[in-house]
This record gives structure tokens, C-alpha cells and sequence, in this order.
């Protein structure tokens, strides 16, 4: 074989070519709503596709898979537009994760969170193998679809707690703090040794500050309140007491009037995947 040596230019042109074509061509996808799409953004390169739900962002790098990414597109549809009429029921919410480039990254090695958004950019993970669309659709059962929280954390923090700063806003004396602190036992800026005996919100992990600890606990609750965790006390009751919707109107009616409450048009329905289907 003859070898023809070049340039440095030319030597990283071909290597650029080779990495493409190694890669291989974008492919759509199949769902009916939304393409899977080169990022041509020119931030978070390892993330070569994204699929982009209301102007929302989710990149993903090559060993994401496509049915994993498009799930992760119609959850975060369905939870801005859970009447799926084609709009988000929130708009002041969207606006405020737009005006905060609220972004998704989904990985399939955590090695690959080892990166550095653009400044201003606000965003959450989902890993590859914790999204399981199977999950809502085979009746509530199976290993639990991560895509469930982890988009639920990006609206709830970037969106609400930025539109209604007195309500959901994460940090003390916030109508959602105040439904944590009693939910908790007591107000603990961090993770208390034990938790009182009658809490039934006693998260764990010493990680977590109160911010995050809010982010959580309206995580918690509203997806029991949409039925998503109903099958897990076993799994969840160490961190999470109230996984039906009945225990959570009978114990915390002050995230319940929160979490019902017109004005802010949360979501009724539990996303499944489908959405506009």
C-alpha cells in the first residue's frame, strides 16, 4: 500500500470525515411529533443529536438510544401539555425555562457528563439505561422510567420555581419549603442525623442541600399524586411514605392545594410516551 502523507490541515480534515462517517448519518426516528436531529449547535459536542419539545433541548450522545430519546421527548411534552392540544398549558412556565436555556444531556456512560454547558445554560441528565419506556405502558410495573423525575426536576426547578418565586421557589419560607418542612418533621437546612418519627418525607443522601431537598419532594408528590408510585413502597418508603394519591390527600393537604391548584395547571395525567397518539 502506498502511503501519501499530508498536511496537518489535511490530516485532520480526514480524520474529522472518518469520525462522521464512523458515526454514521442522523437518523429521524420514527415518532409522528418530533425528529431526532444533528446538533449543530456548537456546544456540548459529544452530544451529537437532540430533539428539541416547545424550543426545550435534549442532547444525546451516540450510544443513546433513538426509541430512549424520543421517549424522553413525548415525557417532556406530555408534562408541559398534558391536554396534548398542541400547547403548553403554561406558557409563563416555558417562558421562563426558554429565557433560562433550560437544556436535557442524555448519557449512556456518566462518564460522559463531563462537560461544561455554555454560561446562562440551566440543565438536568437521564441516563440511557434508567429511561424505560415500558414502564406506564406494562401497567406500572418493571424497573421505574427515570424520565419520569428527571424531566419532572428541569420544569419544576428552572420553570416554576422561577415563575412563582413565593410559591415554589427552592429555599426557605416558600409556600412549597413550608409544605417540606412538616412533610420533613421540622425545618433542616441539611440532613439531620434522624428524622422525627411521624416525617414522611426523610431523604437521605448528605449531598442534598434544601434547595435540591425541595426539588425532590415536589418530585415526590406529584407523581404520586399521577399514580406513579403506587407499586414502590418497598423500593421508596426508607425516602418517600406517601405513594398513592389517597395517603397524599389524607397526610399533606398543603402540597396538595399547591399541586391542584388551577392557577399554576399542573399536570393531571401521568406521561406515558405517547403523546398526541
Amino acid at each position: 500500500m502506498k502511503y501519501f502523507p499530508c498536511s496537518l490541515l489535511l490530516c485532520k480534515l480526514l480524520l474529522i470525515l472518518a469520525c462522521n462517517q464512523a458515526m454514521g448519518p442522523v437518523e429521524p426516528g420514527d415518532d409522528p411529533h418530533f425528529k431526532i436531529t444533528a446538533n449543530a449547535e456548537g456546544v456540548l459536542k459529544k452530544f451529537t443529536r437532540k430533539v428539541e419539545v416547545f424550543g426545550i433541548k435534549i442532547f444525546a450522545v451516540p450510544g443513546v438510544a433513538d426509541d430512549r430519546l424520543l421517549h424522553a421527548a413525548n415525557v417532556l411534552a406530555q408534562y408541559l401539555d398534558n391536554d396534548e392540544d398542541g400547547a403548553p398549558d403554561n406558557p409563563a412556565v416555558l417562558a421562563a425555562m426558554l429565557e433560562r436555556k433550560a437544556f436535557m444531556v442524555m448519557w449512556e456512560r456518566e462518564r460522559d457528563l463531563n462537560i461544561h454547558p455554555p454560561d446562562g445554560w440551566e440543565g438536568q441528565d437521564l441516563g440511557n439505561d434508567e429511561t424505560q419506556p415500558g414502564f406506564v405502558a406494562n401497567g406500572l410495573s418493571g424497573r421505574f422510567d427515570a424520565s419520569l423525575e428527571e424531566v419532572l426536576h428541569l420544569i419544576t426547578h428552572v420553570g416554576y420555581a422561577s415563575t412563582y418565586p413565593s410559591v415554589f421557589g427552592e429555599q426557605a419560607d416558600t409556600k412549597i419549603a413550608q409544605a417540606m418542612d412538616k412533610a420533613r418533621g421540622g425545618q433542616f437546612m441539611q440532613v439531620p442525623s434522624s428524622y422525627p418519627s411521624d416525617a414522611w418525607y426523610s431523604y437521605d443522601d448528605t449531598t442534598c442541600d434544601y434547595s435540591c431537598m425541595i426539588t425532590e419532594y415536589h418530585y415526590w408528590a406529584l407523581t404520586s399524586l399521577l399514580g406513579a408510585q403506587q407499586n414502590r413502597l418497598d423500593e421508596i418508603g426508607h425516602e418517600w411514605r406517601l405513594n398513592t394519591k389517597e395517603k397524599l390527600l389524607d397526610k399533606d393537604s398543603a402540597i396538595v392545594e399547591l399541586l391542584t391548584n388551577p392557577l399554576y395547571k399542573f399536570p393531571s395525567t401521568l406521561p406515558d410516551g405517547t403523546y398526541r397518539r
